[in-house]
């Protein structure tokens, strides 16, 4: 629906979470997903972090909140222990709300635009060091009933550095193992090429012969790479769930998500000498300052800079 078209409110000036606040919501998140083309897992963030605005904002008009009553919120968010990155979100989502507003008229300025937010990319992700990764890979057992797709669906997460969902809405013909690359479907469903290494195609090969061909039968149209136990697609949280209870296995931080896997392959191709930009096209980041900050995390990297260039390295 696009935006010269959204219904017009009679009062714009009678702004309250209650009635037109409600209705404004809708509006701007069917502007989300139509003009700004945003994925469905961001769309459903960022209208989950409104939802928590209108929380927040009760018998307050938004035409009346000034910076200080933005930074109330701010601080509102922070007495409801939310990671750092959550409230950055918050902002960036108050921000496009806002900003939607005023393209339709209804507010003049938009007050969160002064909001200081926490640059992400100076947040050192944790990653795991190679010997936990392999320790990590090797945890499904045999004695399992999914050991074949638990062990591939491992493997593809650190051989690609995909996203959860990413790996999720993966397609059994987005896999070409005879030419070792796979096709995934990102944010903003851009699309990116990203090779596969000898272990994850024997691992991929494996399971598709094997536990998936099972596993399939139990559907019409089984198009999903990875098949939960009654032949649907294994949803995202599955495999944070999955995630988790190998990490345990293993011996691994059970804090470790399937983005850890992601901030793992990244920080080990720059060890390797990888290219940062080579390294932005495979995770599929827009901006390389995304990329730059597994620049800071690979501590052996920088030590050899500092011997390297220091003169009293």
């Amino acid at each position: 629906m696009p935006v010269s078209k959204l219904k017009k409110l009679k009062l714009k000036s009678q702004i309250t979470p209650s009635g037109s606040t409600l209705r404004w919501t809708q509006a701007f998140i069917e502007y989300m997903r139509t003009e700004c083309h945003l994925s469905e897992n961001s769309v459903a963030a960022y209208s989950r972090d409104i939802r928590r605005f209108q929380d927040w904002l009760k018998n307050r008009r938004i035409p009346d909140l000034t910076i200080g009553n933005l930074s109330d919120f701010v601080a509102w968010l922070g007495r409801q222990d939310l990671a750092p990155t959550s409230i950055a979100r918050h902002i960036v989502g108050l921000r496009m709300f806002l900003r939607f507003l005023q393209l339709e008229g209804v507010l003049k300025d938009n007050h969160a635009e002064l909001l200081g937010s926490q640059k992400l990319w100076e947040r050192i992700p944790k990653v795991l060091s190679p010997q936990q990764v392999e320790n990590f890979l090797r945890a499904p057992s045999p004695r399992e009933v999914f050991f074949q797709r638990d062990r591939a669906l491992l493997e593809m997460l650190y051989a690609t550095g995909c996203r959860a969902s990413e790996i999720s809405d993966l397609k059994i013909q987005d896999v070409r193992l005879r030419e070792k690359f796979c096709k995934c479907q990102g944010k903003g469903d851009k699309q990116r090429i990203v090779p596969l290494g000898e272990d994850a195609v024997a691992a991929v090969e494996q399971y598709i012969q094997g536990q998936r061909a099972l596993t399939a039968a139990k559907c019409d149209s089984p198009d999903w790479l990875f098949l939960s136990r009654s032949g649907k697609r294994l949803r995202r949280e599955a495999i944070w769930e999955l995630v988790k209870k190998y990490a345990l296995r293993a011996n691994v931080d059970v804090a470790i998500s399937p983005h850890t896997m992601r901030h793992s392959f990244a920080t080990h191709l720059l060890a390797g000498g990888a290219d940062l930009r080579q390294v932005q096209e495979l995770l599929g980041h827009a901006n390389i300052a995304t990329t730059q900050i597994y620049t800071h995390v690979d501590q052996s990297r920088l030590k050899t800079i500092h011997q390297q260039f220091h003169p009293r390295g």
